[in-house]
């Protein structure tokens, strides 16, 4: 709130949202805000096409949540590092007629958070999934953006999506025709801009982009790494139920099998290391540590820091 303005009161000052959007923290020298794109309203068979519908209900009522429709985060990154601003994934944009009404608020909340489109200067995809690429498609962003803007995806990636697979998914309809669709007018519309990797890449000092694949063939993560302190951006290789159900294939996984065996090798990775996890489709702001518990995991959330 401006102090100025309270003290004429002839003056309204803007209110901010009521809900927060936003939530920074320093991972060293490194400057990080995870920012709220909305949620997404999904269908609950989406945690877990090939758990028993018994036991996914029952996770679902465990966690006081509707076992038939679940609203996912959706969370995206601002990085700044070595005098870049880096954008981690971009939002959902807008609504591909999926009655997913409630995302795609990126654009606006940056401009809330003071972070103008103009001073990004890369941006580091996850994958290329609509959620994740959307605000770049918006009309009137292209054109805020800078010339030089460089987007920084797997190689990978970009090949998978000329000819995507999607035998292995379980996705609702529509979803599949609107992924492709979004997915072709990226690679279109930003060819110039891609500056691709095949397995890791640092684009600022102590951020690292690494390909995992699984959830998609050039799917990544993207490390942060700065005086000791350590944070992962894990994008959808984790959801909420794959801490204690890790072996439970996502909707969205084009390679269910691989997927979860990297959910597991992050998750071990992530134990072992004490270090900060960030992902997409976590409950906002997501951040949170991770602990083995027998053979499965838990996800502690972090105390907020006022």
């Amino acid at each position: 709130m401006n102090l100025q303005q309270t003290s004429n009161p002839a003056v309204k000052p803007v209110p901010d949202e009521l809900v927060p959007s936003r939530y920074a923290l320093k991972i060293g020298e490194i400057d990080v805000m995870v920012v709220s794109d909305g949620v997404l309203p999904l269908p609950g068979k989406m945690l877990g096409h090939n758990a028993d519908p018994a036991d996914r209900a029952a996770w679902l009522d465990y966690n006081f949540l509707p076992t038939d429709k679940l609203d996912w985060g959706l969370n995206v990154v601002v990085v700044r590092s070595g005098g870049k601003t880096i954008l981690i994934d971009a939002g959902l944009g807008d609504d591909p007629n999926l009655n997913l009404p409630r995302a795609g608020q990126l654009a606006h909340r940056l401009d809330a958070a003071g972070i103008e489109l103009a001073s990004v200067t890369d941006v580091i995809l996850t994958h290329m999934h609509m959620d994740h690429i959307g605000m770049l498609l918006v009309d009137g962003v292209k054109e805020q953006l800078r010339k030089d803007l460089r987007i920084h995806v797997a190689e990978a990636e970009v090949k998978f999506w000329t000819h995507p697979d999607f035998s292995h998914v379980s996705m609702p309809d529509g979803f599949p025709d609107a992924l492709r669709a979004a997915a072709k007018r990226f690679a279109e519309e930003y060819r110039s801009n891609l500056r691709t990797f095949e397995e890791k890449y640092e684009v600022a000092p102590g951020v690292v982009v690494t390909r995992t694949g699984g959830h998609t063939p050039g799917h990544s993560v993207v490390r942060l790494a700065s005086g000791g302190d350590r944070l992962m951006f894990a994008g959808d290789a984790v959801f909420a139920v794959g801490f204690e159900h890790p072996d439970w294939f996502n909707g969205f996984e084009h390679d269910p099998e691989e997927a979860a065996r990297v959910r597991v090798r992050l998750l071990k990775e992530l134990s072992a290391s004490g270090e900060l996890l960030v992902a997409t489709h976590l409950p906002f702001p997501s951040i949170g540590h991770v602990a083995a518990e027998g053979d499965a995991f838990r996800w502690v959330p972090i105390f907020w820091d006022y």
